[in-house]
């Protein structure tokens, strides 16, 4: 999956693809085809930051950003276009706009979020975070952070296919740097796996994270070596999609793992 902000204040790419009050379409048209011919297979467009500390925008703010990227993309793509939201009216916009999956990091917990999930029909992606966005990192704690990431993803998705949502199309993220101290995202990286056990499609989301700076002190723009050795880890703990800024670089480290894996079960 690879990553497509289109926000002035994404922690990495913020601002990138969006300048004037409006999102650049030639450049992002020009970066999503260098992503799919890379070797992306999904596309994640996002109108909201959700670092740590940034502060929530209105949903037309949103949908003024992200439309236009989906009306465009949709017509030229053949890859899934992921919505990154929580907003239940820019969900069935974007949906209506060519969307084929629904990426929200506050696990559709908004009001209404969850019936309009059901109602387009479309995969779902849950993610867990502890707090907000604002606040998320400010002293997060847990007793057992894999035992309750596993509990809250599992409650969710129980309440989605409640609603109708099938159990094929929920696919569950852990949240990685969302409400956890860099302890936290070590444990879940190593414990992937049990997670990968409760039977849905993990999303692991590591790509230039903090948790890198915090181990080998690497600035936003110097942090390709940990993203590609936390996909590595993050792929051999059983997920299913990695949420990535550099597609073609993570594109070979899954080539060579690939690989061995084929010789190692002839």
């Amino acid at each position: 999956m690879g990553v497509l902000n289109v926000t002035p204040d994404s922690f990495s790419d913020g601002g990138r693809w969006f300048a004037n009050g409006q999102a650049d379409l030639d450049a992002l048209r020009r970066e999503a085809f260098a992503m799919i011919d890379a070797g992306a297979k999904i596309l994640d467009i996002g109108g909201e930051s959700t670092r740590p500390g940034a502060a929530p925008v209105s949903g037309q703010q949103e949908l003024d950003r992200v439309l236009p990227v989906f009306e465009v993309l949709s017509r030229e793509c053949s890859v899934v276009l992921s919505l990154d939201s929580s907003s239940p009216a820019v969900m069935r916009e974007a949906a209506a706009a060519g969307a084929g999956l629904l990426n929200d990091v506050r696990a559709f917990q908004r009001d209404g979020a969850l019936a309009v999930a059901a109602e387009l029909g479309l995969p779902v992606c849950l993610m867990h975070m502890q707090g907000k966005p604002d606040t998320m990192q400010q002293a997060p704690q847990y007793r057992d952070v894999l035992a309750e990431v596993q509990v809250f993803l599992e409650a969710r998705a129980n309440d989605c296919i409640e609603v109708g949502i099938p159990r094929s199309q929920i696919v569950i993220d852990p949240g990685f740097g969302f409400g956890k101290t860099l302890e936290h995202n070590l444990v879940l990286v190593a414990q992937l796996e049990r997670l990968a056990l409760l039977g849905f499609p993990v999303m692991a989301g590591l790509s230039r994270k903090s948790l890198i700076a915090k181990l080998t002190g690497r600035g936003v723009d110097d942090r390709l070596p940990g993203s590609l050795a936390l996909a590595m880890l993050a792929a051999q703990g059983g997920a299913s999609i990695l949420r990535v800024h550099d597609v073609a670089e993570t594109a070979d480290v899954l080539r060579i793992l690939q690989a061995v894996k084929d010789v190692q079960t002839p």
